[in-house]
């Protein structure tokens, strides 16, 4: 039988993806995680609210879902003090940056991102033939200073810079950034990947017009708001920009329940603030947990801690299996010098002391593994 006609893009590209998922993992295992503490999830949990609407939403999922998204983009235009025609909803930052990316870059088109950033995005490039350049990181943060340099040396059309950081958990002040975007090359966009701003310090969050031709914000409500099974992000930035997604979006991707899901956890702010403190207790409880064993935790602004094992990435692969393998599910960067650290969600009590017990017998083992 002939085999299906792949591009010749297509059939160039690796069968892989970014992450192997937490259920994957599971079943290779033959149980359940005890504490699932890898994918950065809230185990918080979403809005009572937002649950309530869900249910609401459960008996009348048998209609498509509004494709223009309306009562869910006004509620953000309104939160964010912007108009409906400066957001755009999509299935999740990946599936936004999915077609961001199909909308401005052509094979052979130069982008710009950092080596061991998040890597979706630069899957995302990959698939539409797109050149990535690489910057590496300024110790442990992105460096939009030397992005912006390596944009105008390539004339890329894209920078991508994610703040706070995912795997590092690192962040710049909004001032910062917007000070920095004197540097970048006209034509340039940057896209600006702000999913856990929510559980951010105060000014952590850029500010700028919404109709600056510069730069593309993207969030999502699968983070502070606990909702990554529904997958709904959305992206903030200029009225035609915006509009251009109308020309390539799933306009009825994002379906029913999610919208009002989403919508009802945007309006109930006492949550947020719940789980804003839920994190800080996590993040404080997981740095003493690193400190008792010998590791190092680094600053976060985010819903996990990245920590450093002081070794190589040999030894962090080793501690993250025997992790696993105690049913403890971390992971970690991907690239060095940084796959010297392992990454842990912010979890509940009981999370928490099932990676404390484990961590112990895990650097030990990762010892015995590595030989050192």
């Amino acid at each position: 039988m002939p085999q299906a006609r792949l591009t010749a893009l297509a059939a160039a590209l690796p069968a892989t993806v970014p992450f192997t998922g937490p259920e994957t993992l599971e079943r290779r295992l033959g149980r359940p995680f005890a504490a699932r503490l890898g994918a950065n999830e809230s185990v918080f949990g979403p809005s009572p609210r937002a649950v309530a609407a869900m249910e609401k939403a459960a008996r009348e999922v048998w209609m498509y879902g509004d494709p223009e998204i309306h009562e869910l983009r006004a509620a953000l235009a309104g939160f964010h003090g912007v108009a409906p025609a400066n957001v755009a909803v999509g299935e999740g930052i990946d599936g936004l940056l999915g077609l961001l990316v199909r909308l401005t870059v052509a094979p052979g088109d130069p982008v710009v991102t950092s080596d061991g950033a998040y890597p979706t995005f630069s899957f995302h490039v990959a698939g539409h033939g797109g050149v990535l350049h690489r910057v590496p990181y300024r110790g442990a943060h992105e460096d939009p200073e030397a992005l912006f340099a390596r944009a105008a040396e390539t004339g890329a059309k894209l920078v991508y810079l994610a703040n706070p950081d995912n795997p590092m958990g690192s962040w710049h002040e909004g001032a910062a950034i917007r000070a920095a975007l004197d540097a970048l090359p006209e034509g340039t966009l940057l896209v600006l990947d702000e999913a856990y701003v929510d559980l951010a310090p105060r000014g952590t969050a850029l500010r700028i017009e919404a109709e600056d031709p510069r730069v593309i914000r993207l969030h999502t409500f699968s983070k502070a708001y606990g909702l990554a099974g529904l997958r709904v992000g959305y992206a903030l930035g200029a009225a035609p920009l915006i509009a251009a997604f109308d020309k390539v979006r799933n306009h009825f991707g994002v379906g029913r329940l999610a919208q009002a899901g989403a919508l009802a956890a945007l309006e109930d702010r006492g949550w947020i603030a719940f789980v804003r403190a839920e994190v800080e207790r996590a993040r404080a409880a997981l740095a003493a947990i690193a400190q008792a064993n010998g590791l190092v935790p680094l600053p976060s602004a985010t819903n996990f801690v990245t920590m450093d094992c002081g070794r190589d990435g040999a030894f962090a692969r080793a501690v993250v299996a025997a992790l696993g393998a105690r049913g403890v599910f971390v992971r970690m960067p991907f690239v060095p010098p940084h796959d010297r650290c392992i990454r842990v969600s912010a979890g509940r009590p009981a999370d928490l002391d099932a990676f404390a017990a484990a961590l112990p017998e895990a650097l030990a083992e990762a010892r015995r593994v590595t030989g050192t």
